[in-house]
């Protein structure tokens, strides 16, 4: 399985897709350090295995896998985390309302605005309520491009996330990803979904007012 790839100056992303689902699993590898990134490890241990080798050629250094970064509790999303964990000793991160329903412990519990630093660049964590209470999305900002915002299941192209019909859910849900997204970055920020493909903000800003009328 072939892996998508942006090439940053700092980092590389690369981004494969699995299950039934069609789920995205992201992995960010520090070009300097090795240091790596997973995010979402949602099914299909072999295939984030091959994902992991190869993204050694994205390094001179010696690839090592941080963090296993989970954006929210859907079973979907975290199905090979386990095996992940056991297989690499990597440390887990959550947001702190959805941490509890993970398979696993979660070592970091994050809340809106805390920044997990590896050697070689961050991510920010930005807290997206509404498709869970916990939804977390990591934003990447490159220091010589827009920022990457990896979006869970709170952003996609076309609109936000599902709500199941619930009116204060859905409120919730754009209210955040209007305050903190789409006011908080450029046109050109990039968004890298939970499933499916990829959108840039200035792509979607324009229909928000259309997804807050027909209420998802």
């Amino acid at each position: 399985m072939d892996s998508l790839i942006h090439s940053l100056r700092d980092v590389t992303i690369r981004s494969i897709s699995v299950s039934e689902m069609n789920n995205n699993v992201y992995l960010v590898t520090s070009k300097s350090t090795g240091m790596q990134v997973l995010i979402d490890a949602a099914d299909d241990f072999p295939a984030i295995q091959q994902l992991l080798k190869d993204a050694a050629a994205d390094t001179s250094a010696t690839p090592k896998l941080a963090r296993i970064a989970t954006t929210h509790q859907h079973w979907d999303h975290v199905r090979a985390l386990g095996e992940l964990v056991a297989a690499t000793g990597a440390s887990t991160s959550a947001g702190a309302d959805d941490a509890d329903a993970l398979p696993v412990p979660v070592d970091v519990r994050l809340g809106h605005g805390d920044v997990e630093r590896f050697d070689g660049f961050e991510l920010l964590a930005v807290h997206l309520r509404g498709h869970t209470p916990g939804s977390i999305a990591f934003v990447y900002q490159d220091p010589d491009g827009p920022a990457h915002i990896f979006s869970g299941d709170s952003l996609f192209p076309g609109g936000v996330g599902n709500t199941q019909n619930d009116p204060a859910r859905f409120t919730s849900l754009l209210n955040d990803v209007s305050e903190r997204l789409f006011d908080a970055y450029p046109d050109e920020t990039l968004v890298h979904p939970g499933h499916g493909l990829p959108t840039t903000l200035g792509a979607e800003r324009p229909h928000l007012e259309e997804w807050r009328a027909r209420g998802w």
